[in-house]
């Protein structure tokens, strides 16, 4: 399912104290204030040329250990009947338990396969128009990484409001959803949208199989052999309906989980070591 989204139709949706934090401003400060005028003239300008798009998919799924196991799209009545596995996220769990004494793995937010009960995950993307990135030359930096920072923000805005009308009507488990873009911010919504390259979702080449799942050209995405998106103004991730779902930290790993990872990824340890180096002992 596709989405095109106006620039100001997700200005509501910026997250302000991300933008400030990447300029290292407080937004109370002169320059916080400057600075923002700024942003909010190029959003103006943004608004007659480019835009952003999404594109989401929900699939039927279920948990089988640390994997996620997707089966079909929800919306084939064909699948529905005779469903089959079409492919395994392998997720990774924290080897350094929470206070509340558990190691928290994404798949312990999804139905188990023994439970016979079939579950719904969602699968996203997000990105703004490759051109806003490129108006500016490194002759006139100050407006580069304007432009650049504020696209990281509007990217991040159309995931929230892909994310919200998914809850409200695409998959709309919460139709009565109504809540402030305050409680937005504060995540007070059901579920959980973990992106790729998160502390919860660290492996960056997780955006091969996804792309598999949603196409990433679909809304100008191209991934680099390193796994990284083009434009870098992207988003990508899961959503998780699961009313107990939380955010959290892989943290370390040691060799044997290293292992069992590589393997249930189906890659060779050393080419899995590379985009797990910040996690490894």
């Amino acid at each position: 399912m596709l989405r095109r989204y106006q620039i100001s139709t997700l200005a509501p949706y910026i997250n302000w104290c991300y933008f400030h934090f990447a300029w290292k401003v407080k937004a109370d400060s002169d320059e916080g204030r400057r600075l923002r005028r700024d942003a909010d003239a190029m959003l103006n300008r943004f608004d007659r040329h480019y835009g952003a798009s999404g594109v989401v998919e929900l699939f039927r799924c279920n948990s089988d250990g640390d994997d996620i196991v997707l089966e079909h799209p929800t919306d084939c009545p064909c699948c529905a009947k005779n469903p089959r596995e079409i492919m395994r996220l392998p997720m990774l769990r924290q080897q350094q338990p929470d206070n509340d004494g558990y190691c928290r793995c994404l798949s312990d937010y999804i139905r188990p396969k023994g439970s016979m009960l079939q579950d719904t995950i969602g699968v996203f993307a997000t990105s703004v128009d490759a051109e806003m990135q490129e108006l500016y030359s490194d002759d006139d930096m100050y407006n580069k990484m304007l432009a650049q920072t504020l696209s990281d923000r509007i990217a991040e805005a159309a995931a929230e409001c892909l994310h919200e009308e998914v809850r409200k009507s695409i998959w709309g488990y919460a139709p009565d959803e109504d809540l402030t873009m305050e409680q937005l911010y504060s995540e007070q919504f059901e579920g959980i949208r973990p992106a790729v390259g998160y502390p919860c979702l660290p492996d960056m080449s997780l955006n091969r199989l996804l792309d598999e799942l949603i196409d990433y050209s679909n809304v100008g995405v191209t991934l680099t052999d390193n796994c990284m998106m083009r434009p870098h103004s992207s988003v990508s991730g899961l959503m998780i309906r699961h009313p107990k779902a939380s955010y959290f930290s892989v943290g370390h790993i040691d060799a044997e989980q290293l292992a069992d990872y590589a393997s249930r990824r189906k890659m060779p340890i050393g080419e899995m070591r590379k985009f797990l180096v910040g996690n490894l002992m």
